[in-house]
């Protein structure tokens, strides 16, 4: 069985992804989305970038004969070239496992090895601005497998991050028993019968092809994993107590959590509520409800903002408001689009114009984002302070509001969660703010409009999916 670096990779982030990519049933995995494509390509832009500064040298091989990608890789390094380009290597592990290796680069540098005065170091060329842990077993896995190549055991690894001028050197004296470790847990894991443990996380798991198939055997076990504010942390200290269950834990009194790791009152206050709403299926109000002034006030007038960015160009192309007249009974909404990064400026000054209208007029937004950016905004352009400090008085974060007063039976916070259970719906399914990072991308080289179109109905359905969860937690409060 072959093991290559991208299976420790994945297993650092989850270890039942590499299990059912072995034994799961392809027909359940997702074709890969937009965001993920744009992930790959960036990556492989960015390894172009470093590469067609050197002058290497590429293995001759047919695609998938690794064999021969490796007799081709070690001839190259015979022959002292300076650079080899994904070169191949392979190695035995265990007798029943062939460890294949295939770094971004392997670097000639003066040593001793089986070739002569000279040896390889492996070089990778990473998407991240800063040497992950991830990043450095990957190495490691690779300079282990070199070793047994060139017949001598390095003390440094190369790392090339984004953003970054000088090569990160890894110590592999450190990361090489971690990387032997991760990989014996990997040979475990693939040898089991039974996958590992579903555990949704958030964050980690929403670019893998088998979300959906786990996060719907998570949902028919109620896991507990799916409960906002429980992370692997709190979950192990759960299991330890033997809270195992959704019910377990909505009848747990909070004075059981809140001296545990990971734990304090007033999360162990906030998880068993948030449990209990999950459990009963229905909202309930948080006992350290804060105050609600600012959304029961009545203004006569409301702007929702919402902004689209594309992070790589440091770019924010969308600036969404929509105007509520509550007393004319109408509703607005402005686009102010740059259509090139170069009118960042002009749709800033046009956001201005706009609120500076209504200048009594609450600002809601879902999350920091909106004021960060204004204030960013503010000093790229030299927008005097005068005018920002009283605009910045004038946002609300809906999102803020919501977490700390109400406990919703959801199991994501995101403003998508909360308004879908609300019953609001986008106009495009399966639009989020990464497509629309893709999409913007795709209007930039290919000049196709009805992608900003696509765009502007995104920021405006979020402007009014916002607008929704704003009502609703003003009635829900006067009602309770």
């Amino acid at each position: 069985m072959l093991i290559n670096a991208q299976h420790l990779l994945q297993f650092q982030r989850c270890q039942r992804r590499p299990f059912l990519d072995v034994h799961g049933d392809y027909l359940e995995r997702e074709i890969a989305n937009e965001l993920v494509l744009k992930v790959q390509q960036d990556k492989i832009s960015h390894h172009q970038r470093i590469v067609r500064k050197l002058s290497y040298y590429e293995p001759n091989y047919a695609s998938g004969d690794w064999q021969a990608g490796a007799a081709s890789t070690l001839k190259l390094m015979q022959q002292g070239v300076s650079y080899i380009r994904r070169g191949v290597l392979l190695s035995t592990y265990r007798e029943k496992y062939t460890l294949l290796s295939r770094p971004d680069l392997l670097v000639k540098q003066p040593g001793q090895s089986r070739f002569g005065n000279w040896n390889y170091v492996p070089v990778n060329i990473e998407l991240g601005k800063r040497p992950k842990q991830e990043y450095q077993v990957v190495i490691a896995f690779h300079a282990q497998v070199l070793a047994t190549i060139q017949d001598v055991i390095l003390s440094k690894a190369g790392l090339i991050l984004r953003d970054k001028d000088k090569t990160y050197l890894v110590d592999l004296d450190k990361w090489t028993p971690q990387m032997l470790e991760i990989l014996n847990e990997y040979t475990q894991v693939i040898d089991s019968v039974k996958a590992p443990e579903i555990f949704i996380s958030r964050q980690k798991c929403s670019l893998c092809h088998w979300y959906n198939y786990c996060h719907a055997i998570a949902k028919s076990q109620e896991h507990l994993s799916l409960i906002p504010g429980v992370t692997p942390i709190r979950y192990t200290q759960l299991q330890n107590l033997a809270i195992t269950t959704l019910e377990s834990l909505a009848h747990t009194h909070p004075s059981t959590l809140e001296n545990l790791i990971g734990f304090d009152s007033n999360v162990a206050a906030k998880l068993v509520i948030q449990a209990q709403s999950a459990y009963t299926k229905q909202p309930l109000i948080l006992a350290d409800c804060f105050s609600l002034e600012y959304l029961t006030f009545k203004a006569p007038i409301e702007l929702y903002f919402d902004i689209e960015a594309q992070p790589d160009l440091n770019l924010n192309y969308l600036l969404g408001v929509l105007v509520v007249d509550r007393l004319a009974n109408t509703e607005q909404f402005y686009a102010f689009l740059a259509e090139t990064p170069e009118q960042e400026a002009l749709i800033w000054q046009q956001f201005l114009n706009l609120v500076n209208q209504y200048p009594q007029a609450p600002i809601y937004h879902f999350c920091a984002y909106e004021v960060d950016t204004v204030k960013h905004l503010g000093k790229l352009y030299r927008t005097p302070y005068s005018q920002i400090h009283p605009l910045l008085n004038r946002f609300i974060d809906i999102y803020e509001q919501l977490i700390q007063s109400v406990a919703l039976p959801i199991d994501s916070y995101a403003l998508k969660s909360i308004a879908r259970w609300l019953g609001f719906e986008w106009r495009e399914q399966t639009a989020n703010g990464a497509k629309c990072i893709y999409w913007y991308d795709k209007w930039l080289e290919t000049g196709d409009r009805t992608l900003l179109a696509i765009i502007q109905d995104y920021n405006e359905d979020d402007c009014r999916a916002t607008r929704t969860v704003k009502d609703w937690l003003v009635k829900f409060f006067a009602s309770a």
